[in-house]
């Protein structure tokens, strides 16, 4: 996500729904770097790493709408 550091910190800011997306986001990227870092998965690892995957990039999606709102509002 390539964002403009304002907008991020304003919207961050003033949208709560927002905050609480990217607060959820941050933990599961951290959840899924740390499962790339494990030499070996067990299948149930595997498999929470790609609901954790999958729910960040939902996440990514919903802020990049709000994010797109904000914008247009600005412009």
């Amino acid at each position: 996500m390539n964002i403009n550091p304002e907008l991020l910190e304003k919207v961050q800011n003033e949208n709560e729904e927002f905050r609480g997306l990217y607060e959820k986001h941050t933990t599961l990227k951290q959840k899924v770097e740390a499962f790339n870092k494990m030499k070996i998965m067990t299948p149930e690892q595997e498999l929470e790493k790609k609901i954790n995957q999958k729910e960040k990039l939902n996440l990514k999606d919903r802020m990049e709408k709000i994010l797109s709102q904000y914008e247009s509002t600005i412009h």
